[in-house]
């Protein structure tokens, strides 16, 4: 429990730390937001320090057990803290603004906010900055805390890269890994910031959207998305950096620390990743052009590319509104939002990396059924993989489909129909932002209870489903 307080309170401060930059924001436009950002900011350092300051200098050893905890507690505390702005600066209700607060730290991207175009610049800059630190906050928390919890998937990361966990405690090791990613991913943000710029943004809008882009998140300072601009390089810059942070930022540190770019190759699930953006972008643009939805050619590829890139880095970005387009479209992109980015990125969904096990799995069946009498190991880059990370995937893929369900059933009761329940829990489940049917564009007329039980969602979905679930199991707390 001590170091769960401890936690806590290191939390708290770094909320009302983040806090600088829109106060900052506030005073340089005068929106008149600087006192409501000011006291969210002092409220949060006087609690961190009431937490922190009584514990800062206990040793203690981080167990498993405490991860557990750690995570789900970080993650709905981030929540909870995150939506007191919206409350004092927009006078939303608490279920909108935690709604807005889980969507932007689990980088879901979905809203209830419309008329963004006239906010204040502290308010949507603020919306940007959580979606960043929520990026940052998943890929730290995959090299450091769920490898540990063996929750499969996350811990196959190989022994040269900066991950993972090997022990119960937290090494140096780990932590100079924790640095190492933070560096490359504010690198390749200040990066995507610069080519925003160059392809015609403003300065706020360039800085704003690359903090949501790298981050897969979604959010953007207008209501038309990126539609808005009616760009070309600026669609570029956003799928180029959208699909980079899908991709997992171990890889990335070491193509930058090597400088071998052809690591990206030898990568199974960053292969694979990009293979489904391919495939998926071939047949949305057949289909466009051939429905006449967009009359030529080149302008079917502009927009399928756009909307497969969003949909499988689970950025949620748009310029069209995809649930309006013909045939079987605008589910098979919502399927897609199930597949999601690589392990160890800041996308949402099931991940590349169990896909690629599931039908390994399914491949040495079947040739076993051929072959009754002959021995078959599963390999993933050349290596044997675990059989306890094969059972684990396949649980998981067990209790999301329950998960899954169980939500679209609660949505159902709350009023929904099967099209936009489908949409909303695929969406918050997979942190992906647009869904189907009356929650396209924005939940702004969901109830205050839907609002709550997506926001659960979306934290079911980035935390991996299992770091909650086991929470909820008596046996957990049995000491």
């Amino acid at each position: 429990m001590l170091i769960v307080l401890r936690t806590l309170g290191l939390l708290l401060l770094a909320f009302g730390a983040t806090l600088v930059f829109p106060m900052a924001i506030s005073l340089l436009y005068g929106d008149g937001e600087f006192r409501h950002f000011a006291t969210a900011c002092v409220v949060g350092v006087v609690a961190g320090l009431a937490l922190w300051l009584p514990f800062r200098r206990r040793a203690v050893v981080l167990r498993s057990r405490d991860g557990f905890v750690i995570v789900a507690l970080v993650w709905a505390v981030m929540g909870l803290t995150g939506a007191v702005p919206f409350m004092l600066t927009l006078g939303l209700d608490f279920p909108a603004a935690f709604f807005e607060s889980v969507s932007g730290y689990t980088t879901t991207g979905s809203t209830t906010l419309v008329g963004l175009d006239s906010l204040p610049p502290s308010i949507l800059l603020y919306r940007q900055q959580i979606q960043w630190l929520g990026g940052l906050g998943v890929i730290v928390l995959a090299v450091a805390l769920l490898p540990m919890l063996g929750i499969g998937g996350m811990q196959l990361y190989k022994g040269d890269t900066p991950g993972p966990f090997k022990d119960e405690r937290i090494t140096p090791r780990v932590m100079r890994s924790a640095r190492s990613l933070c560096f490359v991913y504010a690198v390749l943000t200040l990066v995507c910031a610069a080519a925003f710029w160059f392809s015609g943004m403003s300065v706020f809008d360039a800085v704003s959207h690359s903090f949501s882009t790298l981050s897969t998140g979604g959010y953007s300072t207008h209501d038309d998305n990126i539609g808005y601009f009616n760009s070309v390089p600026i669609e570029l810059v956003t799928t180029v950096f959208s699909l980079i942070g899908a991709i997992s930022f171990n890889e990335h540190f070491l193509a930058l620390r090597t400088l071998q770019l052809q690591r990206y190759q030898r990568d199974t699930q960053t292969r694979v990743f990009l293979g489904v953006v391919a495939v998926l972008t071939i047949v949305t643009t057949a289909v466009l052009y051939a429905q006449g939805t967009y009359p030529s050619l080149p302008d079917a590829l502009r927009h399928g590319l756009f909307a497969s890139a969003a949909a499988v880095s689970t950025s949620g970005f748009d310029i069209a509104a995809f649930a309006l387009w013909p045939l079987a479209l605008p589910v098979l992109l919502i399927f897609a939002m199930f597949v999601g980015g690589c392990a160890g990125s800041s996308a949402g969904g099931m991940k590349v990396i169990r896909y690629v096990v599931l039908f390994k799995r399914v491949g040495v069946h079947i040739h076993r059924l051929i072959h009754p009498q002959a021995i078959r190991r599963m390999k993933l880059d050349g290596q044997p993989v675990p059989d306890s990370v094969v059972e684990a995937v396949g649980g998981f893929f067990a209790v999301y489909v329950v998960v899954f369900v169980i939500f679209m059933l609660l949505a159902m009761m709350d009023g929904m129909d099967q099209v936009t329940a489908f949409g909303a829990v695929a969406t918050s489940i997979n942190n992906a932002g647009p869904g189907l049917g009356s929650v396209a564009v924005t939940f702004a007329d969901v109830s205050p209870q839907g609002k709550i039980m997506f926001a659960i969602a979306m934290l079911f979905g980035r935390l991996e489903i299992f770091t909650f679930l086991v929470l909820l199991t008596p046996a957990f707390w049995k000491r």
